[in-house]
């Protein structure tokens, strides 16, 4: 796929975004830590945190290293789901909402970032005005209720403003964070076609299994990128869900109506998520061209000791075998602009290596035409942490130097958006001390 973005007006706007930012700092978001599956937010305090380039240069911070001053990907996620990163509770005024998403926009730029990604379907819901599904939950507390503003429409103009690009983050298949449908709003789709749903883990998932289904999650992404200019279209790890032990994802019924040509039930619900990927990148070619597809999996797709195209990885679970996303086949097919595996991973863990994972990935996007992001774990550095190597700020910036020498990696994404605010073991600050040593456009 051929993208056509704004990366010529962002290499344009580079300058004048290093200008308005020198010799100021970005605002931050004092928050707690949080996993990346969620947690609890917390309200906004200070200004402190991300350095600017004059103050980094007044400290006598390094310069530019190999590769710096060159086009790259540098983003961050800005989760809305439990309301890990914005806003930082429900309920808040829509005024009060926008200065927080603002504030996080200026935390990017402060950072020397220059894209963002902004979950705005969390769990079958919108931050936009969907014609399709209810306003979400996380923004008044109560699904279905109109905020008052337009968070989307907010968040790609004042990116766009800044020199960030936008990246628009949606979940596919995730309904809710609970069980039952009457919790639901009374418009909600899931409520008016019950037999798309399946509970599991504690949680109602739409079945990937049926053709209607895919269908819809589609146009409901669509509803949003046919209205703003976003920059591209994202979908995290959720396909088919997680593995919980004990507990039975009951798509029998769809499986016994389309599967019956497939060899197993693994190979059709495979064939599933690759007819998610494979319809969305069609439409989004016809509908923003402009718009680039990037998927995030979990970085293992599949353990080298069952499969010999697998990463030297040990890991307990796979993308291929656990979440039937064949990830490896949607960089070869070309189906999608960017890959960012979520290497949360220190170097030289035992089972799931950082430096196993990143070469693994930079051959498996060799010659496709597919851009590599590495997803980083900044959520795990804490002084606290049982891992000697998360308690050292530098573990990170080592991650970022180490995947500059393989020219397949063009960019690094951070997890996320309140601890590059808030930075509690201060190494994000390394990070750009050590390697973002100039505003540059994305690539």
């Amino acid at each position: 796929m051929t993208y056509i973005g704004r990366r010529r007006l962002l290499a344009g706007a580079a300058g004048a975004l290093a200008a308005a930012t020198a010799g100021r700092a970005g605002p931050a978001v004092a928050a707690a830590s949080a996993d990346a599956g969620g947690g609890g937010g917390a309200a906004p305090a200070g200004t402190a945190g991300a350095a600017a380039p004059g103050a980094l240069a007044a400290a006598g911070a390094p310069g530019p290293t190999a590769g710096a001053g060159a086009a790259e990907f540098r983003g961050m996620w800005i989760a809305s789901v439990t309301n890990v990163d914005w806003p930082s509770r429900s309920g808040l005024s829509a005024g009060a909402q926008r200065a927080e998403l603002l504030s996080l926009l200026d935390t990017a730029v402060g950072r020397r970032l220059n894209a963002v990604v902004l979950q705005v379907r969390p769990a079958a819901d919108a931050l936009w005005p969907s014609r399709l599904e209810p306003w979400s939950q996380w923004l008044t507390g109560e699904q279905g209720v109109d905020p008052g503003w337009d968070p989307l429409g907010t968040a790609v103009a004042e990116a766009h403003a800044r020199g960030l690009e936008l990246h628009a983050w949606f979940n596919p298949y995730r309904v809710a964070n609970h069980t039952d449908p009457d919790r639901l709003a009374a418009s909600h789709p899931a409520r008016a076609n019950p037999g798309w749903t399946v509970p599991y883990g504690g949680k109602l998932y739409y079945n990937p299994g049926l053709p209607e289904v895919r269908r819809f999650v589609q146009e409901a992404v669509l509803d949003a990128v046919s209205r703003y200019p976003v920059d591209g279209v994202h979908w995290d790890d959720y396909f088919y869900p997680y593995p919980v032990e004990g507990d039975y994802f009951d798509d029998d019924e769809a499986f016994e109506r389309y599967g019956a040509s497939f060899g197993s039930r693994a190979d059709w619900r495979r064939d599933n998520t690759d007819a998610l990927v494979r319809e969305m990148s069609e439409r989004l070619r016809t509908v923003r061209p402009a718009a680039r597809f990037g998927i995030s999996p979990f970085a293992v797709w599949r353990n080298g000791d069952r499969d010999p195209l697998g990463s030297p990885t040990r890991a307990g679970v796979a993308t291929y075998d656990d979440l039937y996303a064949d990830t490896r086949k949607w960089v070869t097919e070309g189906w999608i602009d960017y890959i960012a595996p979520q290497a949360y991973w220190h170097i030289g863990h035992p089972t799931a290596d950082y430096a196993d994972l990143v070469p693994w990935w930079a051959r498996t996007v060799a010659g496709t035409g597919v851009d590599l992001y590495v997803g980083e774990g900044l959520y795990r550095s804490d002084a606290d942490s049982p891992t000697a190597a998360w308690r050292d700020p530098a573990e990170l910036s080592r991650h970022v130097r180490f995947a500059r020498a393989y020219p397949e990696v063009r960019g690094h994404i951070w997890f996320s958006a309140k601890q590059v605010a808030a930075d509690p073991n201060g190494a994000m600050a390394r990070v750009v001390a050590d390697r973002y040593g100039s505003v540059v456009p994305p690539r």
